[in-house]
């Protein structure tokens, strides 16, 4: 690696470093969901962000906003939320003249980081119209091709509790998100900080650490971080093991309805890089594939009919999996 590459990647991971500090400043006893969030967007991807309401996961979005200089947007989705309420639409203007003409008003999916709150609560349709703003970075209206600010993140939000009314995101749309990220209750010492630090008449805001150009910069050199043959080959394997198949254990065999897809070797790879670099160092190693298992495959791997009568949960199986690593 070039001297000039190092310096880059050093100075580049102690602003990051910068960053995390003042995100544990308003989001308290979440280090390890703070971590992963920025690690989804240091990769360039989405995160998926799963737990019970009054958690920080809308703070977490809107904070992260301001401290890596994005511009963000909240979109609570509901059941009669419509694409047109996302993407933008056309509406007819007139000038002085009387001349009429559509004009494209642009939706809040045009930010850099959106928030999307309850994803599960809107139809299909709408849901998909989101997923394809995300894959492609652009949208398309009456025919015409806009495209989304740079970088374009999202943040998912799903509440695990309360199903009815719902509409479950499809395998296939699960896979678009980078990392799943489970949220728990925080810890005492940090619920006890919370408490007086949101309570009291002044609260704690956060404060902008990185511009746009500098996460732009970190994103680019997050894929310049070089990765070994041991790590490669980590990856290789256990995605390669946690599909069902002839290769396969019979753990996997007996439980694994479907595995996940080379979504999920890239997306090890790129998360593999972004934690090296978030935490200061300059490569990888196999136990940073180790903690990402978790968040990378949960929502790209679902249990048969049998496994789940069983009791067996998918965090089960990837913890066996993540065994054949250590």
């Amino acid at each position: 690696m070039a001297k000039k590459t190092v310096t880059e990647l050093e100075a580049t991971a102690a602003k990051l470093a910068s960053a995390r500090d003042a995100l544990n400043l308003v989001v308290f006893g979440q280090n390890d969901v703070i971590e992963l969030a920025m690690i989804a967007i240091l990769a360039g991807g989405h995160a998926l962000i799963v737990g019970a309401p009054g958690l920080a996961k809308t703070k977490l979005a809107t904070s992260l906003g301001t401290v890596l200089g994005l511009s963000e947007k909240r979109v609570q989705f509901t059941p009669d939320l419509m694409p047109a309420d996302i993407l933008g639409s056309e509406i007819l203007d007139a000038d002085d003249k009387g001349k009429r003409a559509f004009r494209f008003v642009p939706g809040p999916v045009f930010c850099q980081l959106l928030m999307a709150d309850e994803i599960n609560r809107a139809s299909p349709r709408t849901q998909s119209a989101l997923l394809q703003a995300m894959q492609e970075h652009h949208v398309t209206v009456a025919g015409e091709r806009h495209d989304l600010p740079e970088p374009f993140h999202v943040l998912a939000t799903q509440n695990p509790i309360e199903q009815e009314g719902t509409y479950p995101l499809p395998e296939a749309q699960l896979d678009r998100f980078l990392v799943q990220i489970d949220i728990s209750y925080p810890p005492l010492e940090a619920e006890r900080r919370m408490l007086f630090a949101t309570t009291g008449n002044e609260e704690v805001l956060p404060k902008p650490v990185l511009s746009t150009q500098d996460l732009l910069t970190a994103q680019q050199l997050t894929r310049l971080v070089p990765v070994g043959e041991q790590v490669t080959d980590a990856i290789l394997k256990v995605v390669r093991a946690a599909r069902p198949g002839p290769d396969a254990d019979k753990l996997i065999n007996d439980s694994v309805a479907w595995g996940p897809s080379p979504r999920a070797s890239q997306a090890l790879m790129l998360c593999a890089r972004a934690r090296a670099l978030l935490q200061g160092r300059l490569s990888p190693s196999v136990e940073d594939v180790i903690a990402l298992l978790e968040p990378v495959f949960k929502h790209r791997m679902a249990l048969n009919f049998a496994a789940r009568a069983d009791g067996t949960t998918v965090t089960q199986v990837i913890a066996h999996l993540a065994k054949s690593l250590a």
